[in-house]
């Protein structure tokens, strides 16, 4: 029997060294053109340049991004099927999803945060208000009659909405997409008024004229948009919500190979031309200090998320 546990020791540690040999799918469970995809490209871009090998984007929308979560928790252990993920794979799916066939902790390996932004609050450029202030009022006025769009259910921009409506007082409808791009398209059509929408997603859009753009979703300014005004300034106190995004593998992904892709997002994540890329989308480069590191605070920010999603009453619309 120890002869063949050193064996089998031996062969796992010849495929982490050999690791990769082949092209890598990273899933991502939004549309092209959004917050994820543009993250995922940015980063990946560098990181296959690293390894040797290509990364493989596979976008994978849809059930606020539990069918890539899924996909991902059930592929082989071997590290080359990888997942860009968030808090909501730590409860907030399993709340709003009953048909998910895994759990955050015991389905996937945490490897490394990627990025950190804040959301930016969007209205059609057509619409009535031109300040964060005069869209809660009008909001008070005409209780109901906004419409905000959301790249999903449960996701963190419906949960930024959600909360930005508690914390002003207001009521507003939602309606959910399969991802930010889609969501910002339907506002700027005017068929929504409003969105949360991560930078990548509404930059675009705003710096065609489409949508403008009233407040970031931190509580002061964000160092990346200084031009925008933040929670506090508009009045809706103790607000503060960001987004981030991570990369994760199935379980059994075995220590060696989770240890070579955190290596490699660090190189990719501390390359200039990437953090200015990042920066350029709106997202600032926050890789995790260790594999360990990032596992506690992902799965500390899954349960802010899952608290959030039970202290809303948030449920499948």
């Amino acid at each position: 029997m120890l002869a063949l546990a050193v064996i089998i020791t031996l062969s796992a540690s010849a495929v982490a060294q050999s690791y990769p040999a082949k092209p890598i799918t990273l899933v991502v469970g939004f549309p092209t053109g959004g917050g994820a995809d543009t993250v995922a490209r940015i980063v990946t871009n560098k990181m296959s340049r690293v390894l040797g090998q290509a990364i493989v984007i596979d976008n994978r929308p849809g059930a606020g991004t539990t069918i890539g979560s899924v996909l991902v928790a059930h592929a082989a252990p071997d590290g080359y099927t990888l997942l860009l993920g968030s808090s909501n794979l730590y409860g907030s799916d399993q709340i709003l999803y009953r048909n998910v066939t895994y759990d955050g902790a015991k389905s996937f390996v945490p490897i490394s945060r990627w990025s950190s932004a804040p959301m930016l609050l969007a209205v059609n450029k057509d619409f009535p208000a031109n300040t964060a202030q005069e869209l809660i009022a009008f909001a008070r006025q005409s209780p109901g009659k906004l419409s905000y769009a959301s790249s999903g259910i449960g996701v963190a921009t419906h949960l930024a909405a959600l909360s930005f409506a508690r914390a002003a007082g207001i009521s507003m409808l939602h309606v959910p997409f399969k991802g930010g791009a889609p969501a910002l398209l339907a506002v700027a059509s005017g068929d929504v008024q409003l969105a949360f929408g991560t930078p990548p997603s509404v930059l675009p859009m705003a710096q065609g004229g489409k949508l403008r753009v009233l407040a970031v979703t931190s509580e002061a300014r964000s160092p990346m948009f200084p031009d925008i005004p933040g929670m506090a300034e508009i009045g809706v106190k103790g607000y503060d919500q960001t987004f981030w995004f991570g990369l994760f593998g199935p379980a059994g992904l075995p220590t060696d190979i989770a240890q070579k892709l955190f290596d490699a997002s660090v190189i990719a994540l501390d390359d200039p031309q990437v953090q200015a890329k990042l920066a350029k989308s709106g997202n600032e480069a926050k890789p995790s200090a260790s594999l360990a590191e990032f596992r506690e605070w992902a799965m500390a920010e899954g349960r802010k998320a899952k608290e959030s999603i039970l202290r809303h009453g948030v449920t499948m619309e």
